[in-house]
């Protein structure tokens, strides 16, 4: 039997993100991307909650599925929070978010992605899915049994909420390392489906950047002792050398966790898009093939 985390051809399905700013401005783009996909509005705060909200509701009407980051540290209050998802859902008919903790010169009340699921607001307004952050190679000022104990609260919180609730992680480039993590998870009870993040095909140059920013360095010096740091400089990066070994764990090891892969797009979106298609793992479907809960 086919395992149902695989579509049909064998891949696993995807999702992506844009900026609020792209969203917006360069509507045209939305057109690479199959309808029902979930594309996650990043928060850096760089945007507006002006340009937040009208992504988000952008995206509803090109029928791909907006997840917002909803970053807690960035709100000054409670009430910043509450307004805007309260915006969020009513505005934009958001019912995914994803939440992290964020980051700020100054914290508001709210510290961590924990805090954010404790106020009961997700659920009040009807949020459906919530996505919380995983870290395969650890994050840089988190020790590892604080991440341990933030996830058991999430399942805590999780046993009593009305949403379903996932983990999407940083991007990586060392397959086994993902592995390795993903056993750990297994063996700290976790029973949350895990969304990997894969980055998407891109210069060298480019990754270089955005590894450093995000604290997987290390990850990125295997990609290049394994293939030639001077080869991937000149050729650029395949997605495949993280995705293939992924898909291969979920025909070999049917326990596992894995669900699915978050596409970083640092090449752009256009680039991102053609090498989903090609691979398998987004296809255009009709709107009639299409549960109402994919277009809603």
């Amino acid at each position: 039997m086919t395992d149902q985390r695989l579509l049909a051809n064998g891949r696993l399905a995807a999702s992506t993100e844009m900026s609020p700013k792209q969203v917006v401005e360069k509507t045209e783009l939305l057109a690479n991307i199959p309808a029902g996909t979930q594309v996650y509005v990043t928060d850096l705060g760089n945007a507006s909650e002006d340009m937040i909200v009208s992504a988000a509701r952008t995206l509803k009407d090109h029928k791909l599925t907006a997840v917002p980051h909803m970053a807690a540290r960035r709100y000054p209050s409670m009430e910043a929070f509450e307004r805007r998802i309260t915006r969020l859902v009513q505005e934009a008919g958001v019912t995914e978010v994803l939440t992290v903790a964020g980051e700020a010169e100054k914290a508001g009340p709210l510290t961590s992605s924990v805090t954010l699921l404790e106020t009961g607001l997700f659920d009040k307004l009807g949020i459906l899915r919530i996505a919380v952050a995983g870290h395969p190679e650890g994050a840089p000022d988190i020790k590892p049994d604080v991440i341990k104990s933030f996830l058991q609260r999430k399942h805590e919180l999780a046993a009593n909420s009305d949403a379903e609730f996932r983990i999407v992680t940083q991007f990586g480039f060392d397959p086994h390392r993902v592995s390795l993590w993903l056993d750990e998870l297994c063996d700290w009870g976790n029973q949350f489906p895990v969304h990997i993040g894969v980055a998407g095909p891109a210069k060298m140059t480019t990754l270089l950047k955005y590894a450093a920013f995000a604290g997987v360095e290390n990850s990125l010096n295997f990609l290049k002792k394994r293939g030639g740091a001077v080869v991937s400089m000149l050729s650029g990066y395949d997605p495949e050398t993280m995705v293939d070994p992924l898909e291969t764990r979920i025909t070999s090891q049917p326990n596992s966790q894995l669900a699915q892969i978050h596409v970083y797009p640092f090449g752009g979106i256009q680039k991102t898009a053609d090498w989903l298609h090609s691979r398998g793992s987004w296809s255009f479907q009709s709107p009639s093939s299409l549960t109402a809960n994919e277009i809603a």
